[in-house]
């Protein structure tokens, strides 16, 4: 499943006073919150508000990447969640506090499950949030857990906040950043950046953006509609990466047709992994009409 989550915004399920605003607004993705954003007393609330804006239509006729961030799978409210949620046009369910592959394995069955009560013909994928110190130390083995774990989602605050660590400690979040993306690529899955919380701290937002995007992220959460222009510039393919790719992919094609497997783009070699870079490069600027055609 290819995913275009340059940005990916939190919406409040109890909130759907919001909905139509994040939903014509210029997030990639937008990702409707049973969990954090929603108070005990609102769960049964904003399930419903979810659930009455999924099976209308209206969401999936946005175009975005839909996703419903649900409660624990150990929660009294995992179960209710998905069968509210799992209809036609929901992309991803984005499973918090995961840290085992039994565990996903049930979350499978059990999003299933929904989806045939449901009618959903298209299986939703599954977007792990990895923030425990267990989750992400057994972060290889939940990517490839089951076919449905499209990526995994970096969530510092929990990771850290409980630990005492801080958490504008760039070094520390670059670790944390590089044991994540590892995880996901030998899943071949996708690794999506944390939020981040200080909302007026736009050159933190930055900072941490481009971070994550030189370790080869997708993308970035915002928890405010101010941060998605931030996230969709930082994880833009530059001019200058689609001159070199193009170049790539025009050397890569001389190369075959003399028969080499290694050769030089402006002084400097290149061969097959770089011309798969250079194609999924083109592929995003062509999504984002920066390469028509």
């Amino acid at each position: 499943m290819s995913l275009p989550l340059r940005s990916k915004l939190f919406v409040p399920g109890s909130r759907p006073e919001l909905f139509d605003k994040a939903l014509a607004g210029a997030a990639d993705a937008v990702s409707f919150d049973l969990e954090d954003a929603v108070v005990e007393a609102r769960k049964a609330e904003a399930r419903a508000a979810v659930a009455e804006l999924l099976r209308g239509g209206r969401a999936a006729a946005s175009g975005k990447t839909l996703i419903v961030r649900v409660n624990a799978a150990d929660s009294a409210h995992f179960e209710a969640d998905l069968h509210a949620v799992a209809w036609p046009g929901l992309h991803l369910v984005n499973l918090p506090k995961c840290e085992s592959a039994t565990a996903v394995l049930a979350a499978a069955r059990a999003l299933q499950a929904a989806e045939a009560a449901n009618g959903v013909a298209r299986p939703i994928g599954l977007l792990l949030n990895i923030e425990t110190p267990r989750a992400l130390r057994q972060a290889h083995e939940l990517a490839q857990a089951h076919p449905r774990v499209v990526g995994l989602q970096l969530g510092l605050g929990d990771l850290f906040e409980p630990l005492a660590i801080d958490r504008h400690d760039a070094d520390v979040v670059r670790q944390a950043m590089f044991a994540l993306r590892m995880a996901a690529g030998e899943g071949g899955i996708v690794a999506l950046d944390s939020a981040y919380g200080d909302v007026r701290d736009t050159a933190g937002f930055r900072a941490e953006a481009a971070m994550a995007r030189s370790l080869g992220f997708s993308g970035k959460s915002c928890i405010h509609p101010s941060q998605v222009a931030l996230a969709n510039e930082v994880f833009r393919p530059t001019a200058a990466e689609i001159e070199r790719a193009l170049a790539v992919v025009s050397a890569a094609g001389t190369a075959q047709r003399q028969g080499r497997g290694a050769y030089l783009v402006d002084g400097q070699m290149a061969d097959a992994p770089f011309e798969r870079r250079a194609r999924e490069v083109l592929a995003t600027a062509t999504r984002l009409g920066l390469l028509p055609g």
